[in-house]
């Protein structure tokens, strides 16, 4: 059975995957690149190579996601896939089933703070990275098409901020909501959130010292210390072949100080639903 780790593009997802990756796969909690082998990402070519080779059609693609699926949990083990798909029906195929999903932990972030961050990964600009998280969107992997279809990604269906985040909490039983601005906050009770989640699906073994170590080793500083030695292998390639720095501006990234004032009222007047539930807005 599944648990997923799902997101909206840059909203935490790596961040969390590294301190869940560290609590299951480290004895010690020190963290490392590595482990995020051990989280694999779905939809991939890897997960669909027996079913198609169409990879490029997302028609093709969402008629096996479900049988992917149910081939990955032939071994009944339970085990975290990362995603950033929307959890929602194409056509006649669902993304995902109860049969096969145990729990979802959902990461979110302010879209306000998406924004710089959007335009950072893609290389767009911040009117062009608005647009983004308004508008339904189809996702090439993590960078541009010619380059990710080398790579082993596919194209992933995200659709809109605010549809991405309503198809995940309605579609779920099992579910956690993590707040990316909770996770710079307050990284420990985020985790100990986590790990209380966790707990009712896998056993874990943790103790004091391996969760300080947790979260001395995933903070956003040390993160990007990490990546700057070489050590990160999901950085995006630009169009001009440079990789660009995945850990970007973290908790220096405040939207009041890089937003115009047309950027901020147009994501606030379409988002404000969501916006107010979550506690971005009163």
């Amino acid at each position: 059975m599944i648990i997923w780790l799902a997101s909206y593009p840059k909203s935490g997802n790596t961040w969390i995957r590294s301190m869940i990756s560290a609590l299951m796969y480290s004895k010690d909690g020190h963290f490392n690149f590595n482990l995020l082998g051990h989280i694999k990402q779905f939809p991939s070519k890897n997960y669909l190579k027996n079913f198609t080779n169409n990879f490029e059609n997302l028609n093709e693609v969402s008629k096996y996601l479900i049988s992917a699926q149910e081939f990955i949990n032939l071994d009944n083990k339970v085990k975290f896939l990362k995603t950033h798909h929307i959890n929602c029906k194409m056509g006649e195929h669902n993304f995902t089933n109860k049969k096969n999903t145990l729990a979802t932990i959902y990461v979110v972030r302010d879209p306000r703070n998406l924004v710089s961050s959007i335009s950072n990964h893609f290389s767009l600009s911040l009117e062009e990275s608005k647009d983004f998280i308004l508008t339904p969107k189809l996702l090439v992997g993590n960078t541009n098409k010619q380059e990710a279809l080398k790579k082993n990604n596919l194209t992933t269906l995200i659709g809109t901020w605010a549809e991405h985040y309503k198809f995940w909490k309605y579609n779920n039983k099992n579910y956690l909501l993590i707040k990316y601005e909770d996770i710079i906050n307050d990284p420990f009770s985020e985790l100990n959130k986590v790990i209380k989640f966790l707990e009712k699906f896998v056993s874990i073994e943790n103790n004091d010292k391996k969760i300080e170590n947790i979260i001395n080793t995933t903070g956003f500083e040390f993160l990007k210390k990490l990546e700057k030695k070489g050590n990160f292998k999901e950085n995006v390639i630009d169009e001009f072949g440079i990789h660009k720095n995945f850990f970007y501006l973290g908790p220096e990234n405040k939207w009041q100080n890089i937003l115009d004032k047309k950027i901020i009222y147009e994501i606030e007047n379409k988002l404000s639903k969501e916006m107010v539930e979550l506690g971005y807005l009163k």
